[in-house]
């Protein structure tokens, strides 16, 4: 069922022999141009447009009325709602201990540099639809945005075909979270309408975060510098380092879990065990028949992003799943949580055979926004800090800039500006 990649015994760099899925954002990014450009230039004649056209829905209006999201939130299912407010619940505990506090630090008498946290003002959050539809990223990026103290906060999600509206479910969850700014709007021409902003109605944000296909990465790419970006979101992957104590019938389930997100996903297992490969590819065998989404699930399964690789052993393990630099991460061998202590690249890692991706997906209270494409090598998922700005206030007396006064000219001199010098010693006149 999955590719082979036996790397036992090869000194290669694994990064050159790892499956991964090839998008082109760069063409992407020239097809999404035009489209940005006309919703600067156009407004929400341009959004229309773009939604007509992408989308197949003629929009009336962009906002979603407050009334159409009480309306989902009444209307969902009691268990759904049940498991929403759950998942909000872990996720405000969890993040509310990512929250900075402000630090100061005094260098010497009168001399004090202080470290406040300050949110940003206002963000633009998407919440993706295409092949499902996503209500727990409305958690996700809200609940980290709301606990960092954002004070507007924008919800773009594509419309459906029926209503012109979001998803239902993605609505209801906006209301239970006390959202009321939703648009009915996706793809890339939401990104350019939360980053420049739509007269009379929708105020440009400073920030936009969320998952989405690659016309939205194509527009956040666009849009950076504009405004910041969380990340250039790809296909979902996981990764499974696993021995011969995993059991196999968790590590195929887990497989599927995130190949059914896409036909793009990848899901690559990592084991040096070749008979719990052998098991994993009999199960994945049996269980996609059953599954609803089998053709889809098919499709990534066997594309070129997934792949079981063999390994010598477990340190060769973590050195190749360091190399991939897992969206997700599970480890399910012996002493798990020791072996992943060891893990230095990972979106998120979830530790031994009870904490499957899944639960990080609803209700593990951790964030599910993650980066992805080996990007886990240099950045973060999204989180409380996300939403915070490091200002630093510096503070000296005369006595303490007397003190160090001599220095500054020093430097100044050495790097030929010295005017930065004169910049201290006038405030000293002989």
């Amino acid at each position: 069922m999955l590719t082979r990649i036996d790397l036992r015994g090869s000194t290669t760099d694994p990064r050159r022999l790892l499956p991964r899925a090839a998008i082109d954002v760069t063409a992407a990014t020239e097809a999404m141009r035009p489209i940005v450009e006309s919703v600067r230039e156009h407004g929400a004649d341009a959004v229309r447009a773009a939604t007509r056209k992408f989308d197949g829905v003629e929009l009336a209006r962009l906002r979603v009325p407050v009334e159409a999201l009480g309306r989902a939130a009444d209307a969902l299912d009691a268990d759904v709602r049940a498991a929403l407010l759950e998942s909000i619940g872990r996720a405000r505990t969890v993040h509310a201990d990512q929250r900075r506090t402000e630090v100061t630090t005094t260098l010497v008498p009168g001399g004090t540099v202080t470290q406040r946290w300050i949110p940003v003002r206002r963000v633009g959050l998407y919440v993706p639809g295409g092949l499902a539809a996503y209500p727990s990223s409305v958690v996700m990026n809200v609940v980290p945005a709301q606990t960092a103290g954002v004070e507007g906060i924008a919800v773009a999600s594509p419309p459906q075909r029926e209503t012109g509206l979001p998803h239902p479910a993605v609505m209801a969850a906006c209301s239970l979270l006390g959202v009321t700014e939703v648009y009915a709007v996706g793809g890339g021409q939401s990104i350019a309408m939360l980053g420049y902003g739509i007269p009379g109605e929708c105020e440009p944000v400073d920030l936009i975060t969320g998952p989405g296909n690659v016309w939205v990465t194509a527009a956040k790419r666009l849009l950076r510098g504009e405004v910041g970006i969380d990340a250039e979101a790809g296909p979902t992957e996981i990764a499974i380092l696993a021995d011969d104590t995993a059991d196999p019938v968790h590590v195929a389930a887990d497989l599927i879990s995130q190949a059914e997100h896409d036909p793009m996903a990848a899901s690559v297992l990592v084991t040096p065990s070749v008979t719990l490969a052998d098991q994993v590819d009999l199960q994945l065998a049996s269980r996609i028949g059953s599954t609803k989404h089998s053709e889809r699930v098919t499709t990534a399964l066997t594309g070129p992003q997934s792949a079981a690789v063999l390994v010598d052993d477990l340190a060769q393990g973590l050195t190749v799943v360091d190399a991939y630099a897992a969206e997700h991460l599970e480890i399910q061998t012996r002493d798990a949580r020791s072996v992943a202590e060891r893990v230095r690249n990972a979106g998120a890692i979830f530790v031994g055979a009870w904490s499957p991706v899944s639960l990080g997906d609803y209700c593990a209270g951790s964030n599910h926004v993650l980066p992805t494409g080996g990007c886990a090598r240099h950045q973060s998922g999204l989180s409380v800090q996300t939403f915070l700005r490091g200002v630093q206030l510096i503070e000296y007396d005369e006595p303490a800039l007397r003190e160090v006064a001599g220095h500054v000219v020093a430097l100044a001199n050495a790097e030929d500006l010295p005017a930065h010098g004169e910049a201290v010693t006038a405030r000293f006149p002989r």
